[in-house]
């Protein structure tokens, strides 16, 4: 009898959990749709345009699949892969790639992400963020050096996505 006593609060415990985990249901999350990647990839080209450039700007959803690309006449066939690299690494650690790159520099502990294959740390890669909430990002290159795929990018999402 002392030995069912001492199992009823653990008992109820898992009950009580148990009864926790029931009412848990599907994750609502914000993600980047296709009519909002379309129009950040056009707002980013006509950014670079208006400065006299060109590039490639990709956009990916909060997973990393990539929903949007565009790329202008006579750019480099690596910055394809180079816009989609940085936009996946500016989505998979939440901040602007150029950051992540000089963190890398600058924090022996951070030296390392370099080792990752998925990521490419160079700047031209964006978060976008939708209430506070990661929702994909953009990627650029080919625009003529990091600085200037980050503000192609920045401008663009300032002028579509105003927080």
């Amino acid at each position: 009898m002392t030995l069912r006593l001492a199992r009823l609060p653990v008992l109820g415990a898992v009950l009580l959990a148990g009864s926790a985990l029931a009412d848990i249901g599907p994750v609502q999350q914000q993600n980047l749709s296709l009519e909002l990647a379309n129009r950040l990839v056009n707002a980013t080209l006509e950014v670079c345009h208006a400065e006299g450039r060109t590039a490639v700007v990709a956009a990916v959803d909060r997973g990393g699949n990539l929903v949007a690309l565009q790329r202008d006449d006579n750019i480099g066939p690596h910055n394809t892969v180079a816009a989609q690299r940085k936009a996946f690494t500016s989505l998979s650690t939440g901040t602007a790639s150029r950051e992540l790159a000089e963190r890398a520099r600058q924090d022996p502990e951070s030296e390392n992400l370099n080792t990752l294959d998925e990521l490419l740390l160079l700047g031209g890669g964006v978060p976008l963020r939708s209430g506070g909430d990661l929702i994909g990002a953009l990627g650029v290159a080919g625009a003529g050096g990091s600085a200037i795929d980050e503000g192609c990018a920045t401008t663009a999402i300032e002028r579509v996505l105003p927080q």
